[in-house]
């Protein structure tokens, strides 16, 4: 049975994201929910090379902000939803004044009420030293509750090292 929920986390270049894009490819179709935005070069080539390796099977919606809403609208029972990432998300939200709490709260409820499938890929962040400045603090504070919210809600969590899967909850 495929799990409603799936969180996968993991550090930077971990494998998380290819994962996440392999539950996709075994359920057949996947909607790609894309939350990073391209302030730079770097971040182009970052999101070029997504785009080039995901091929055909993915139709791909941006949605930097409003990812509850953009879930509730775009899942559905005949294909799979992935958002990829709630790290950027949290960072958009920080970046735009947002009320972090509410918009995890409000991402959680959706995620419940799920039409279909949804797999979501987020960063481990709290797993090193701890950040010199108050705004990377309260960041790496967001993203362990953030997770951790998520965490809860999902039906599967699996942590990603180094390419490698290990499942840490499965309530399917």
């Amino acid at each position: 049975m495929q799990p409603l929920i799936t969180l996968v986390l993991g550090g930077a270049r971990s494998g998380k994201s290819r994962y996440a894009e392999t539950l996709v490819e075994a359920a057949g179709a996947g909607l790609y929910l894309a939350t990073a935005q391209a302030f730079d070069g770097e971040m182009e080539e970052r999101i070029r090379l997504h785009k080039e390796r995901r091929g055909d099977l993915w139709t791909t919606h941006e949605e930097p902000l409003n990812l509850a809403q953009a879930i509730a609208d775009k899942s559905g029972p005949n294909h799979m939803v992935l958002v990829d990432c709630l790290t950027l998300w949290l960072s958009n939200l920080m970046e735009a004044g947002k009320d972090i709490d509410a918009e995890s709260a409000r991402l959680c409820e959706t995620l419940n009420n799920a039409k279909g499938p949804v797999a979501l890929v987020s960063n481990e962040v709290g797993m090193g030293i701890v950040p010199e400045n108050a705004l990377s603090r309260a960041f790496r504070d967001h993203q362990g509750r953030l997770n951790q919210a998520v965490a809860a809600t999902a039906d599967k969590v699996v942590f990603v090292a180094a390419g490698l899967p290990l499942v840490m909850k499965d309530e399917t």
